[in-house]
């Protein structure tokens, strides 16, 4: 099993929490520690919000260790303790 992949790669992917089944949208950015080249967060989207009209502007951060599992074509993250959008 290929523990690699890329940016590309990973923004195709959507973002499922398994704590309720919600969909959070495709990964959009990446924060990094440049130091030791490790990513600490993936950004997605975030939940819609009035009517589904408005996403929050910057996005979920969602720390990498909320992580559960990356498949093929998605991404399953714990979002059991954070704050409802």
């Amino acid at each position: 099993m290929d523990l690699r992949t890329t940016f590309s790669d990973l923004k195709c992917k959507e973002v499922i929490n398994v704590c309720d089944g919600g969909r959070l949208g495709c990964v959009t950015d990446l924060e990094l520690d440049l130091c030791t080249g490790t990513i600490l967060s993936i950004i997605v989207p975030g939940e819609r919000s009035m009517l589904g009209l408005i996403r929050p502007r910057d996005g979920v951060v969602i720390p990498f260790c909320r992580i559960q599992k990356i498949g093929e074509d998605v991404i399953l993250v714990d979002l059991r303790e954070f704050p409802a959008g």
